[in-house]
Formats: structure tokens, C-alpha cells, sequence
């Protein structure tokens, strides 16, 4: 049984350009889950690819189905924008996934799925670098969001408070001030975590891996 690895940050963490190079980089087999939003689709992104863009009437009727695995709505500027995982055909056993989460829908996953197949990956970068960057991507959109922008990065104080993290068993941190330094140490983790995952199951321990993360930053 494959794992599925969350990224998850900040606003402006640079997560989902890290999940783009890794599975362009494939450092193991890596298959993509791609979640929904009802949220407009940005200048940048392709529907299908970032996110399946959907409307509300979508949502709630593949909440009818029961296909819904997790749901966030964010109380925006601009209205209520939800965000959700669906299970629906892409996730297979015998595969290995990446996908961008946050912690709360991480903590739905792993609930779902299981806690020895779901983990997590956490992007890390200095406020005052992540805020810059953040002001810099809005200003390239048609329509600059910027009030948007403030609700999201005060928000994530809350959303990705330390004591969430660790309730959450987040303790290792992928520092992206150094993009490619990131995506090697990345990349070197997810080899080693699979090398575990194959030597548990040589050894009969009937569990995909119980990865112990480096207990430190390299």
C-alpha cells in the first residue's frame, strides 16, 4: 500500500511550486491528487491541474453522493470559498500520492485513510520573506486581492499554530528560503522514507512504513 504525502504551509510558502517540481523531478513514483475549490481560478492556473474548479451546486451534490472526504470553507473578503478532497477513483491502494493540504484537511485524511499511509510534509519560510512574496504574486493578478491577502495571512497564525502542528505530530520543518536546497532535502527524505516502507513490509510488519521523520532540520 502506497503512501499519500501532504505538503502543507503558509500563504506564500511556495508549496504548490515545490509540488509541481516534485512530481516533474519524481524522486519516487509519485502520482498527483488533485483536490476542488469553489474559489475563482487565478491568471496562472489551469483547471485540472492546481485545483478541479467547481461550483457550489457541484459541491453539495457530490456531498449527496458521500464522495466528500474533507471540506474547508473560508470566509473571504470576497465571499465563502471551500475547498475539498474527494474520493473519487483517483486514490488507489497500491500507489503512491502527493497532494497540497492543510492541517486540518491532512488530519481528515489521515483519518480516512489511516495514519500509518498519510504524511506529512511541511513548507516553512520567514514571515517577513513570505509576506513580500505573497504582495509581489498578488500585484501580477488582473484583479489584485489584497484585502484577501491580509484575511490569509492572519488567518494562518491560527491555522498553523505550533500547538495545531504538534497536536497534528508536525515536527519536522523544509525551510524554502533556498528553493533547490528544499527540494533536495525533499526529494532525499521521500527516498529514504520509501527505502523504510519497503523494509518493513520484507520484514512482515504488515504496515506501509512507520517513517520516523529526521528528528531535526539537516
Amino acid at each position: 500500500m502506497g503512501n499519500i504525502y501532504c505538503i502543507m504551509g503558509k500563504s506564500a510558502s511556495g508549496k504548490d511550486t515545490i509540488y509541481k517540481r516534485l512530481l516533474d523531478l519524481q524522486p519516487v513514483s509519485l502520482r498527483s491528487i488533485v483536490t476542488y475549490t469553489t474559489r475563482p481560478i487565478r491568471s496562472e492556473e489551469q483547471d485540472g491541474v492546481e485545483y478541479k474548479f467547481v461550483t457550489f451546486d457541484v459541491l453539495k451534490k457530490m456531498r449527496k453522493q458521500g464522495v466528500v472526504i474533507e471540506e474547508r470553507c473560508y470566509h473571504t473578503v470576497h465571499g465563502d470559498w471551500y475547498y475539498f478532497t474527494a474520493d473519487d477513483g483517483q486514490i488507489k491502494d497500491d500507489e503512491t500520492y502527493l497532494l497540497v493540504q492543510t492541517p486540518e484537511g491532512y488530519k481528515a485524511l489521515r483519518d480516512y485513510f489511516g495514519r500509518s499511509r498519510v504524511r506529512p510534509l511541511y513548507i516553512e519560510v520567514e514571515d517577513g520573506l513570505r509576506l513580500a512574496r505573497a504582495v509581489e504574486r498578488e500585484r501580477l493578478e488582473a484583479i489584485p486581492r489584497y484585502a484577501e491577502l491580509c484575511r490569509r495571512y492572519i488567518a494562518d497564525e491560527a491555522d498553523f499554530a505550533e500547538p495545531v502542528l504538534l497536536s497534528l505530530g508536525i515536527e519536522k520543518r523544509y525551510q524554502n528560503a533556498d528553493f533547490d536546497k528544499c527540494i533536495a532535502e525533499l526529494s532525499e527524505d521521500l527516498k529514504e522514507f520509501l527505502k523504510a516502507s519497503r523494509q518493513n513490509e520484507a520484514a512482515g510488519k504488515g504496515e506501509p512504513g512507520k517513517l520516523i521523520y529526521p528528528p531535526k532540520n539537516k
